[in-house]
């Protein structure tokens, strides 16, 4: 079976010189931005306020895709964030699941056929 490419050591030649940028999608943007500034007479503002009252969950997902992914936050005063509250409320969430889930395994081991009961019929 014959080899397919260049022979290890060998300048790559041909193709795009690196940084080019693709001209694809550079193309696919501009009109895809022409298309919504057509579609409504507001422009393309216009046609993001419309979608996002018509169709917020596609709205919120391009929200999602061109916000920063990592925002840093502080606490009051510019100063750390305090997590004590955050620790208190997880603690008393912990302990009320705990509880439900002995509630629960009590029902289940006295034999009670409603602890798997949702109450829907």
């Amino acid at each position: 079976m014959a080899k397919v490419g260049r022979k290890k050591g060998t300048p790559k030649t041909g193709g795009r010189k690196k940084g080019t940028p693709n001209k694809l999608p550079s193309l696919l943007r501009d009109d895809i931005l022409k298309a919504a500034a057509n579609a409504h007479p507001d422009g393309v503002v216009g046609y993001l306020t419309e979608q996002a009252k018509n169709n917020p969950t596609h709205f919120l997902t391009l929200l999602g895709k061109i916000l920063p992914t990592q925002m840093q936050h502080t606490g009051a005063d510019g100063g750390p964030i305090k997590t004590e509250e955050i620790a208190a409320d997880a603690d008393a969430f912990t302990s009320r699941i705990s509880g439900l889930i002995a509630r629960i395994s009590a029902a289940a081991d006295a034999g009670g056929s409603d602890a798997g009961d949702t109450g829907g019929s």
